[in-house]
């Protein structure tokens, strides 16, 4: 195996999530690897995850992480979504768990958002650069998500969204109206059957 170069700044961190990490995550090259066998410094936790999704690259390995990163830490993921900064501080929490949670709740939001966005330094072997086989990424409120499906998926399981009835705003409103096509899922939340296939005709008749 044969260390990644590692850029000075970047000696104790985590290749992945950028945290500080001091463990290699060993990536064995397969027939259909884009690259050779390598080791990428990471911390324990994105070293336990990269372990548990098999891929034939070590981009394809971050995606996984990434995704799991999201999937794990929903929930502080989610204070960004209904909180600002101030809103937070300024509220009037007064128990012992809430008040905790006023006070780190930011903080708890920050970290895992800065994980999940985190973009690893360019890969190289001995001076000769590697050549990046990443999948196009979709960027929405701050977040970065493996794809417009992944992104859906993380917001429809956070809301409690109808899958299919958002999958439909999206395809029909487009990717680039993506927080619209979230704000009427939200807003159909509880609406019908009927209503909803209303709703779509309508935005069809629109778009045409």
């Amino acid at each position: 195996m044969s260390v990644i170069d590692i850029p000075f700044e970047c000696r104790h961190i985590c290749w992945f999530c950028g945290e500080p990490g001091s463990t290699l995550f060993n990536f064995k090259a397969g027939k259909n690897s884009p690259h050779p066998s390598l080791d990428l410094p990471c911390c324990t936790e994105c070293h336990a995850l990269a372990a548990t999704s098999p891929a034939t690259s070590v981009w394809e390995y971050l995606d996984g992480v990434k995704e799991a990163l999201i999937k794990r830490y929903a929930k502080h993921l989610a204070i960004g979504d209904n909180w600002t900064r101030e809103e937070l501080e300024a509220s009037e929490f007064s128990c012992r768990i809430l008040s905790g949670f006023r006070e780190s709740g930011w903080t708890m939001y920050e970290i895992a958002k800065g994980r999940v966005n985190f973009s690893p330094w360019s890969l190289s072997l001995d001076g000769i650069a590697l050549d990046e086989h990443r999948a196009t990424h979709f960027c929405f409120n701050g977040l970065s998500f493996g794809s417009v499906g992944k992104a859906r998926d993380y917001y429809q399981a956070l809301y409690g969204l109808d899958r299919e009835f958002l999958t439909s705003l999206i395809n029909m409103l487009g990717q680039e109206r993506f927080g619209y096509a979230l704000k009427l899922a939200k807003l159909y939340r509880t609406a019908g059957a009927r209503d909803k296939h209303r709703l779509l005709r309508e935005l069809a008749d629109e778009t045409t």
